[in-house]
This record gives C-alpha cells, sequence and structure tokens, in this order.
C-alpha cells in the first residue's frame, strides 16, 4: 500500500501550485479594476447655498456725513463697524504720536497713579526744543537738570502734541530714534498696520504716512490702555517746567469726546483721530472717527469738525436693523449628483445688525461628506457679524446617502 500512495503528492503539489497561481492571476486582473473605483467609494459631496444678501430695508440705513476731501475711517468696534472713505496712504503729521505712546507703553507698561522711569533734561535736549521751535514744529519748553519721568512724557506727547517729548522718550526706550523708529514700524507690521511707516517719531518726517482705516486701529489698540484714556481727555496738562499747556486735540471734554489725537502739517492738511463715547442701551461704546488731508482755517479746525460730524452722524443711529433667520427654510441643497437633500438653521434666530452697514456680514460655511448625511445633522454653519458674532449651524432637513460601489459600476 505504501508503494500506491507515493504517485499521488506530486499531484496534489501540482494542484495546490496550479491553485495559488489562479489566486494571483485573479489579483492581478481585478486590482487594477478595483483601484480605479476606489476613488468611487470616497467621492465627496457638494453642497450649494441660495442664501441671499441680506440688505436693510430702503430708507432705514443712517446717511454718515462722509469729509468732502481727504480720507477718512469710522471704526466702533463693539459693533464691528469697519468703514472708510478714500482710504489711501498719506502722511499723518502728528498721529505718528500714537504709535510712538505704544510702543514707549509695550516697553515701560503703566498704571494710572505711576510715574514711571525719570530721566533729567540735558544741554542736548534743550538744544533740541530751540531747533524745534525754530521749524514751528509743536515743543513744549524744557530746562536743564529739570526731572521728567514717563508719565510727564507721555502727558505732554499725547495733549500738548511735544515733539521734543517724544525725541526724550525714543532715547528713554531704545537709545536713538532711528533705533526707535525700527520698533515702530515692526509693531505696525505685528498690527497688520500693512499700510503704514513710520520715518520720524513725531510726524514732522511726510514720509510717516498711513491710512484712516489704520489710523482708527491704532487709536482703539491704544485707547484700551486706561492710561491713556485718562491722559487724551485732558482739556490740558501741568508740566514741571512748561506749567500749564492745552491740549490740541479738538473738542475734548465736549460733545462726549474722550480724545486721542490731532496734527497738522502742509503736506498732511489736517488730521484728527476722535474717540467719542455713545450709549448703546444701558452700556457706554465709544467710537472711533478719523479724517486726514483736512483743508482750510489753521487746519485742525476743519480736522475736528469733519471727525466731529462724521461721528455725530454715527451716533445718531441708535435703532438697529434686525433680520429672522427661520429654521423652516431651506437655505441650499447637499448630497451627491442627483441624490441630494435641503439644509436650513437648526434654531430660528434673531439678528441686530448696525445702522450704518447696510448689508449684513454673513459668511457660510459647508461640511463635505463620504458616507450617509443623516436628517438633523449638522453639514455646516454661518458666522454673522452684527451687534455682536454669532455662529449659527445648519443641518439637513433628511437623510441622504451616496451610491453604492456597485451602483456606480453596473
Amino acid at each position: 500500500m505504501s508503494r500506491n500512495r507515493k504517485p499521488r503528492r506530486p499531484a496534489l503539489r501540482g494542484l495546490f501550485i496550479r491553485f495559488v497561481a489562479l489566486v494571483v492571476g485573479v489579483a492581478i486582473g481585478v486590482g487594477p479594476i478595483v483601484a480605479m473605483q476606489l476613488p468611487l467609494l470616497h467621492r465627496e459631496s457638494t453642497a450649494t447655498s441660495t442664501l441671499a444678501p441680506i440688505r436693510a430695508r430702503p430708507g432705514t440705513v443712517t446717511q454718515l456725513v462722509w469729509p468732502s476731501v481727504g480720507s477718512s475711517a469710522l471704526l466702533i468696534p463693539s459693533q464691528g463697524v469697519s468703514l472708510s472713505r478714500n482710504s489711501e496712504t498719506v502722511p499723518i503729521a502728528s498721529l505718528t504720536k500714537m504709535m510712538t505712546a505704544y510702543v514707549v507703553l509695550k516697553k515701560f507698561p503703566l498704571s494710572i497713579g505711576q510715574t514711571g522711569p525719570c530721566i533729567t533734561v540735558s544741554d542736548s535736549d534743550v538744544a533740541t526744543y530751540d531747533a524745534f521751535t525754530a521749524l514751528d514744529e509743536s515743543s513744549v519748553f524744557v530746562v536743564t537738570g529739570e526731572s521728567l519721568c514717563e508719565i510727564d512724557l507721555l502727558n505732554g506727547l499725547l495733549v500738548h502734541s511735544a515733539s521734543n517729548y517724544a525725541v526724550m522718550l525714543a532715547d528713554m526706550v531704545a537709545g536713538s530714534s532711528y533705533a526707535f523708529v525700527s520698533l515702530m514700524n515692526e509693531d505696525a507690521l505685528s498690527l497688520g498696520l500693512t499700510h503704514t511707516h513710520y520715518a520720524d517719531v513725531s510726524g514732522f518726517d511726510p514720509d510717516s504716512v498711513s491710512t484712516a482705516s489704520e489710523q482708527a486701529e491704532l487709536a482703539y489698540q491704544l485707547m484700551k490702555s486706561p492710561l491713556v484714556r485718562s491722559i487724551v481727555d485732558q482739556t490740558s496738562v501741568t508740566l514741571p517746567a512748561a506749567g500749564t499747556v492745552d491740549s490740541f486735540t479738538p473738542y475734548v471734554g465736549q460733545d462726549n469726546v474722550i480724545g486721542v489725537k490731532s496734527g497738522r502739517t502742509s503736506e498732511a492738511g489736517g488730521c484728527d483721530v476722535m474717540a467719542m463715547t455713545f450709549q448703546l442701551g444701558a452700556k457706554t461704546e465709544v467710537l472711533y472717527a478719523v479724517v486726514l488731508g483736512q483743508e482750510g482755517g489753521n487746519l485742525l479746525g476743519p480736522a475736528g469738525a469733519a471727525a466731529l460730524a462724521l461721528a455725530d452722524s454715527a451716533v445718531q443711529s441708535q435703532l438697529p436693523h434686525s433680520y429672522r433667520f427661520l429654521a423652516s427654510r431651506a437655505l441650499g441643497t447637499i448630497g451627491w449628483g442627483a441624490r441630494r437633500v435641503t439644509f436650513g438653521f437648526r434654531h430660528s434666530s434673531t439678528v441686530l445688525w448696525p445702522n450704518v452697514q447696510p448689508v449684513l456680514a454673513v459668511h457660510v460655511h459647508l461640511e463635505h461628506f463620504t458616507t450617509t448625511i443623516r436628517r438633523g445633522q449638522s453639514v455646516g454653519w454661518i458666522i454673522v457679524h452684527g451687534l455682536t458674532t454669532r455662529r449659527l449651524v445648519l443641518v439637513a432637513r433628511s437623510s441622504v446617502s451616496p451610491l453604492s460601489l456597485w451602483q456606480r459600476i453596473r
């Protein structure tokens, strides 16, 4: 019997080898077909939105009083309002000193009641004062040996626009005006002020330039400091040797104006960054009106009047627009090819937005899917920039699935 079994072993081995070869052959033949179909298994859904621009009702938008010359901007941070007209890059005169103060306070933070580091006025500082006075550049009287602290220098810089104080602050922080200007430009970039460039610490140089909208943003950042707000809200300030000097910022202390900075040169014209408080319900908010390149008179007067008119027209828009987003309303479709379902809001919501904005700012984000979308499942959201920024969820109104691989290839 042992001799009868021996011939069968080669036969079994041959069958096994042929079976393995068949399996490998099928895999090689079918593999490319499956590989070509695999992308079908992961095809993403597509979505379309039918949400149209949301506009205020005709006749309900407050008309802002923009200056007829130069450039201007309006910023109301609490309402998400940022508007500008003719926002060209132009000389900004002593508005430059806002960045000077910003850099100083970044290096030497100061709270209300503190004095900060002090310096002794040198003969060189007096010579700088004499030179600026000869050029008719705004300065504050100093004497050799006088002690001036950071708070004194900031008071003179922001209230009386003292260019010689700007130089002393630059020396205190960076050792020289040249090094300090580099810090100013670095901070401008870090704040996203891409059209702003500084050539000096005072703004007397016409190569210190910016736009109205970027100066509004800088003022907003600077006024986050309670110390700065307390300084620029003063109509005058008393300094060690100079005595009492008045503010150059128009309308400070009147009509709810609390600063911030003004400036004028022959190249820049009249410039004003005006901060004004207003009531929004039970809250006190702040808006910023900026005008550059104003003409006429002593330049500061027309600039202040133009900024006040713009600010007042914005404050008059007390009643915001409203819009009701309804959960029952379909806002678009999502799915694969002809297999689609509608989507809409999970909940109904009412949104308020500032009166001065004719169109509600809305950004739609829709997700992509490769598997079944269930009824009530989140498929995206919209971001609404009204009086507050809100995120409203979008959900599928029914379920939908993509075609299976077999359905696609048969």
